[in-house]
């Protein structure tokens, strides 16, 4: 090699070094739970709002009930028992405490109409660990999502 290849392969890779750097600094890179996720019974979509994460239905895998689209038929409060459970916003308030987790949230199971404290877990990229529970995290149920592609 001579100097003038020497000092391309250099200035190559420090340039390659800063925009990893740059990648890192912006957050490019770190895994999000923003996007559309799937269990066995739905699609759910997970959005930012007022700095807070919330997630709506956006697919049921049976939309319909005697032939019209499932409604909240269990809301505790009757005059939402007519709302579509497809496009219902069930979990809101969701703070971020790491790159891996949000706590403090609520989940609301239109299954059963009951509402309850939650916390999100990414398990690498593709996978969301949703835990439902009542008082402490260690009376509940997880349940593992996974992304939408």
């Amino acid at each position: 090699m001579n100097l003038y290849t020497d000092r391309f392969c250099l200035l190559f890779c420090l340039f390659g070094f800063w925009l990893l750097a740059l990648d890192r600094s912006f957050g490019v890179g770190v895994a999000s739970p923003l996007g559309q996720w799937k269990n066995e019974d739905a699609t759910f979509e997970i959005f930012e709002n007022d700095g807070k994460l919330s997630g709506r239905i956006v697919d049921l895998r049976e939309p319909l009930r005697d032939g019209k689209p499932k409604v909240d038929i269990h809301n505790s409060d009757p005059s939402k028992r007519t709302q579509p459970v497809i496009g219902m916003v069930f979990m809101y308030g969701f703070v971020k405490k790491s790159d891996t987790k949000w706590e403090n949230g609520t989940i609301y199971d239109p299954k059963s109409g009951n509402t309850y404290s939650c916390a999100m877990e990414l398990d690498g990229p593709d996978k969301l660990k949703v835990r439902g529970y009542i008082g402490i995290s260690l009376i509940g149920r997880t349940d593992v999502w996974t992304r939408v592609r």
